[in-house]
């Protein structure tokens, strides 16, 4: 049986050599553009990259927490072109390494979030990864999000703003309320986003405390609450107030 090591050198080769020919090089540069990286693209199309991904890992042998963390962050780290991190970044996703999902983990996940340090990286690790790890152990990462949400690091904050949106109904709405007001008045544009998406999200299941949230603070930025807003009806005169404000300072803003 090959060390934990020789795996981890295998690793990124192994990805590469289902990547590359798939690739579409005239993709890259836009590709690149777009997400404003200074790591370039292959130019893989995010469906192809999950397809031969699947594939590749379909054969990874998932034997121990510790060896999949090893060659999660040895991808990670040394990766050339982007779509290999999102290579990391799936493979820390795959069903086999649910047994894995545990707080050990966490340092990794800290790790790519800083490092990483944009939202294609980020929102996926947050929702999926953070927000699973706050379901099952939810003292200790209760603890651990309020603390990342006074943060320095811009990305840590902004995880701990969204790593519930998979929560559905189910949300902790004390705790994205703590993870909020440190950067309520933030002039980040990437913590206004989070915000309001985050509010946006719960709006879904609970509009009438949101709308709440929203009239109460008017700290909040125009995006926040444009976002916050976008699918409540308005049936107060404070959330149209909100929104007429968000709107009067607003722009369109790009997804993330």
């Amino acid at each position: 049986m090959p060390s934990a090591m020789a795996k981890r050198e295998a690793l990124r080769p192994k990805v590469r050599a289902v990547l590359a020919p798939i690739a579409e090089p005239a993709r890259a540069p836009k590709m690149q553009a777009y997400m404003k990286s200074e790591m370039p693209y292959l130019g893989v199309t995010s469906p192809k990259l999950r397809a031969a991904l699947r594939a590749l890992y379909a054969t990874y042998p998932f034997d121990s927490a510790e060896g999949w963390r090893a060659d999660v962050l040895a991808l990670w780290r040394t990766a050339q072109v982007r779509e290999e991190r999102y290579a990391a970044i799936q493979l820390t996703g795959h069903r086999k390494a649910t047994p894995f999902q545990t707080l050990e983990a966490l340092p990794m996940y800290e790790e790519m979030i800083v490092d990483g340090a944009w939202w294609d990286y980020v929102d996926e690790i947050a929702a999926n990864r953070i927000g699973p790890l706050l379901a099952k152990y939810p003292k200790d990462m209760t603890r651990t999000m309020r603390a990342w949400s006074r943060s320095p690091d811009m990305w840590k904050r902004r995880t701990s703003i969204l790593c519930q949106l998979g929560r559905k109904g189910a949300i902790d709405l004390e705790l994205l309320y703590a993870c909020i007001a440190p950067s309520i008045a933030s002039k980040e544009f990437f913590l206004r986003k989070a915000i309001g998406w985050a509010l946006r999200q719960h709006a879904r299941y609970a509009p009438a405390e949101v709308e709440r949230y929203v009239a109460a603070h008017p700290e909040l930025s125009g995006l926040s609450k444009r976002e916050a807003l976008k699918h409540v009806p308005a049936s107060t005169s404070a959330s149209k107030d909100a929104r007429r404000s968000g709107t009067a300072r607003g722009r369109a803003a790009p997804r993330e």
